[in-house]
């Protein structure tokens, strides 16, 4: 048995391909669908869903939601996902092949960008995504190192996280939190999970210093954390893949834009932490152009 869990904040638009992505599969197991979210307006287009069990938070935030889901949840993996994307076909039997591997605690799928490579933005989620994070998971599950999932989707064996801190980025912490018991963290790249992603620069920027800053107070829990996504690494093993993904001219001078802005990001990232104190905290934020 498998519980399958779609946290959404005010997505009435976008949680129903949501629902139907994952009832449209053919998946190997007994299973429950919950949408959880703390707005009607989400849960009235998932109330028509008879297979669909509704969890209405109480809006304090993802993780505050998740410790409370934590709490109620029976099965033997729990797999979560977001209300504004949706899985690609048999994204879910994906992970459960990899489930049969015992030493393995935490699977994450693998985001792909449902944008336009023609434009700018487009063109940055493309290269973020294939050049970026997953090359970055493939060579670290391969090598049997420890990777960071992708909260858009993933899954872990229950009962063995009962509450995650309300100010880090839970699909870092929990992988950690595996990782010490002794466990393995998988990647499934065949588990796609298709996302919208920002489409001008003050949306951009807000989504990636906001993600970037929950990876940054994973130090006061985890001192020995081993650090995926840091400004070091994006420099270190970042910029030959980034450099090896245009194919042309234009495509060449976007991609040497993004490094230009990805500096900047880091750089107010580090200016909110160290100087301002702005560090993450929990709540549902929306970032309207991915919607």
């Amino acid at each position: 048995m498998i519980s399958i869990v779609i946290t959404s904040f005010k997505e009435p638009k976008t949680i129903g391909k949501a629902i139907e992505a994952i009832l449209n599969q053919k998946i190997n197991d007994d299973y429950e669908l919950i949408v959880a979210a703390p707005d009607d307006e989400t849960l009235d287009v998932a109330k028509k869903y008879k297979k669909v069990t509704i969890f209405k938070d109480p809006g304090k935030g993802k993780s505050f939601a998740l410790n409370l889901l934590f709490k109620k949840l029976k099965s033997d993996i729990l797999v979560f996902t977001d209300g504004d994307v949706f899985l690609g076909e048999n994204s879910i039997n994906g992970i459960l092949k990899i489930f049969e591997d015992e030493k393995i605690g935490v699977v994450s799928g693998r985001p792909v960008s449902d944008d336009n490579k023609k434009n700018m933005f487009g063109y940055w989620s493309h290269l973020l995504l294939d050049a970026g994070a997953h090359n970055i998971r493939k060579k670290l599950f391969t090598k049997g190192k420890f990777l960071e999932c992708t909260g858009y989707l993933f899954a872990f064996r229950n009962k063995i996280v009962d509450k995650i801190p309300l100010d880090v980025a839970e699909d870092s912490y929990i992988p950690y939190v595996f990782w010490k018991k002794g466990y393995n963290i998988g990647y499934c790249e065949d588990a796609k999970v298709y996302i919208k992603n920002p489409t001008n620069l003050k949306d951009w920027l807000k989504q990636k210093a906001r993600t970037s800053k929950a990876h940054e107070t994973l130090q006061h829990y985890a001192p020995d954390f081993p650090r995926v996504k840091s400004f070091t690494n994006e420099v270190l093993y970042g910029v030959f893949w980034a450099l090896s993904y245009p194919r042309t001219i234009k495509e060449f001078f976007w991609t040497l834009n993004l490094f230009f802005i990805r500096f900047y990001m880091w750089m107010l990232v580090f200016v909110d932490t160290k100087f301002k104190k702005k560090t993450y905290s929990d709540g549902w934020e929306r970032v309207e152009s991915t919607k």
